[in-house]
């Protein structure tokens, strides 16, 4: 049986990169779950991959941003498996930036809306109904993206640096509130990984930032993956209110 046998979740941003290998890989381990995503094309293709290989998935249009979409695609997950056990809030845009006066107010509050607020809503929303299943004994988990940036900043960044670090405050005060309730609630901070957003990053650029990487290479979106199982596992009930860094020790957080 695999780690997440038999359970729900929803995974926002799942049409590519990290949230299209956490969508694989807890399909892998057993879960049903909703792909989510405003690509609908590249969603309804990793649904359909997933249920090629013999998993559980589906793909619903959503805009993280909108109050009912998210109570929509909660209701998906009732209507069509019966329950919600696991939130992978992982749905983001590419750090936008320069220098802080030319940074546009608009700019900003984009960002924040996508990446940050996103979060609370996912989790709102979310864990009324991963309740349902932890009052039958089942762990639920919610499992939030953040960034090396969210950690040590990025210069002419500060509306990604800002909005990433506030998913990690975020997830710990959410996972005190809700630690007694069966709910885990972590944040996974990776590095520079290997996706759409980090190839377009100019090649002498991104030369230069993997000369910054001590294991000498960007990341795998599926060594990420693999956390997310991990964190979803019954098993981790006792970690709780984490940051997971992995960047290849980038930046190390003691």
């Amino acid at each position: 049986m695999g780690r997440v046998q038999g359970k729900v979740a929803i995974v926002t941003g799942a049409a590519k990169g990290i949230g299209a290998a956490s969508a694989k890989a807890l399909a892998r381990e057993g879960a049903k779950v909703i792909c989510s995503d405003m690509d609908e094309e590249g969603g309804e293709a990793m649904a359909a991959e997933i249920q090629r290989t013999g998993g559980e998935a589906i793909f619903v249009a959503h805009d993280v941003t909108d109050e009912a979409q998210w109570a929509n695609v909660v209701k998906v997950a009732e209507d069509r498996f019966g329950g919600l056990n696991i939130v992978v809030n992982n749905a983001g845009i590419a750090p936008t930036g320069g220098p802080i006066e030319d940074l546009e107010l608009n700019d900003w509050r984009k960002l924040i809306a996508v990446d940050l607020d996103s979060v609370f809503l996912g989790c709102k929303y979310g864990i009324k109904t991963i309740k349902k299943s932890t009052e039958k004994g089942q762990k639920g988990s919610i499992i939030n993206i953040s960034s090396i940036n969210g950690q040590k900043g990025q210069m002419g960044q500060t509306n990604y640096s800002a909005a990433k670090a506030g998913v990690i405050g975020f997830t710990k005060a959410l996972a005190q509130e809700v630690a007694k309730k069966g709910v885990t609630v972590n944040v996974i901070a990776p590095g520079y990984i290997d996706t759409e957003m980090v190839a377009a990053v100019p090649p002498k650029v991104l030369e230069s930032i993997i000369a910054t990487i001590p294991v000498g290479r960007l990341g795998k979106a599926e060594e990420i993956a693999h956390c997310v199982t991990f964190l979803a596992d019954e098993k981790s009930a006792f970690i709780t209110g984490a940051t997971f860094t992995a960047n290849g020790a980038q930046y190390i957080a003691g």
